[in-house]
């Protein structure tokens, strides 16, 4: 048929302006992609931001926390004896492994020994080496395997009781009668060979052996950095540390198991079989998330028990708002609905205020702003005028709207 305009089959050849002006399409590229997606590009860069600052902080360098080190300020670190010890002019050799500790002894003509073994790492060879090499010997809190492959004659007793924190010398040792009392909370005695500090019977917190080269010290409070202006336990500690003017101060780590044989590790304990147990758990778990992982699949319809219309919604609260007589409820939602269709349809923002809508509209219709502003503010008294008010409301809405 002629005259007829031809139908709209939804295709077009004429390329829009866009595309014929070379343009990327809008959202294309990466810039695009961070616009339209700002949530889950803010939520990448807080999770990098957060990761990077745990890394930092794995990594930042610590303070030195190992008890008894002579670099640890910490209140149960031995920084402030070395320091003291430093200004008597013994110089303190602080060896990380026990081939160094050997080193220093052997270089040094007569030197001292101090030796925390607290997880009992060493062995009797590597002990007796040590005992050999040392002109003198300190040991302090030494577990059972330690005293006994020691064999100075010294053993073990039980610790300080409670109800004695201090402690007095008891003995004829030079070294304990010129230090005086010393703390004795959290100490442990010994016995055999000459016992001083002794809280009952005749074990003490410090035991000499016969010989008199090797000094059992069952305290580590006497050292630390929190006890050591307390009582006599500077005194103590120098006299037993400072005969010499070498200082050899050993702290046995975990690095020394595999060189001293002594002990065994993890990888030790573990059965031939525990290193393929890893990668199978890996496997296992990459393969439980394949399995029971979440796809997002195409969006489906999923049937409601009840779909309510809007009119339905709309017409059961204008019941309840005439059931319970709320005039001014029920006009002051039609004001506010009508002012923010009104708003947009005059193109003000979302902080325009009601005079200026009403201002707005008034100039559109070329009405008296104070007649359409007595309208809008009316406060109807009756069911009567509510209605006849908001047929006057839409019919004004519609005349704006139709402009």
């Amino acid at each position: 048929m002629t005259g007829l305009p031809p139908a709209n089959t939804g295709y077009s050849n004429t390329p829009s302006s866009g595309a014929a002006a070379g343009q990327a399409p809008r959202g294309r590229g990466p810039f695009g992609w961070i616009r339209n997606h700002r949530g889950l590009a803010a939520s990448v860069v807080l999770a990098v931001a957060a990761l990077a600052l745990v890394i930092g902080t794995q990594l930042a360098p610590k303070g030195d926390t190992v008890p008894l080190s002579v670099h640890n300020a910490g209140p149960n670190g031995a920084r402030a004896l070395a320091q003291i010890l430093g200004r008597h002019g013994v110089d303190v050799h602080t060896p990380n492994r026990f081939d160094a500790a050997l080193a220093d002894l052997r270089s040094s003509s007569s030197p001292t020994l101090l030796l925390y073994d607290r997880n009992g790492i060493l062995g009797k060879p590597q002990l007796a080496a040590l005992a050999a090499a040392a002109d003198r010997v300190v040991v302090i809190s030494p577990r059972l395997d330690t005293l006994t492959a020691l064999d100075v004659g010294i053993h073990q007793a039980g610790v300080v009781p409670d109800a004695v924190p201090v402690l007095d010398p008891r003995c004829s040792q030079a070294d304990a009668n010129a230090a005086g009392q010393v703390t004795g909370q959290g100490g442990f005695v010994y016995d055999g060979g000459t016992t001083c500090y002794r809280a009952a019977g005749t074990a003490g917190m410090l035991a000499t052996s016969g010989d008199r080269r090797t000094a059992v010290l069952g305290s580590t409070a006497v050292l630390g950095n929190d006890k050591l202006d307390d009582l006599g336990n500077a005194a103590l500690a120098v006299r037993l540390l400072g005969a010499s003017p070498d200082l050899v101060w050993y702290l046995p780590s975990l690095e020394d198991v595999t060189v001293t044989g002594h002990g065994k590790t993890l990888d030790d304990l573990a059965p031939g079989w525990a290193r393929f147990l890893g990668p199978w758990l890996l496997l296992v778990a990459v393969a439980a998330i394949v399995w029971r992982g979440r796809r997002d699949g195409p969006l489906v319809f999923e049937p409601l028990p009840v779909v309510v219309k809007a009119v339905e919604t709309a017409e059961g609260r204008a019941r309840l708002y005439q059931d319970s007589r709320a005039l001014d409820q029920a006009r002051d939602n039609l004001r506010a609905g009508m002012l923010a269709r009104i708003s947009g349809k005059v193109r003000l923002g979302p902080g325009a205020g009601a005079e200026d809508i009403i201002a707005a509209a008034a100039r559109l219709l070329g009405r008296d702003p104070a007649a359409v502003r007595v309208l809008v503010n009316e406060r109807p008294a009756t069911e009567a005028r509510l209605v006849a008010w908001s047929q006057a409301m839409d019919k004004l809405e519609k005349e704006v709207m139709t402009q």
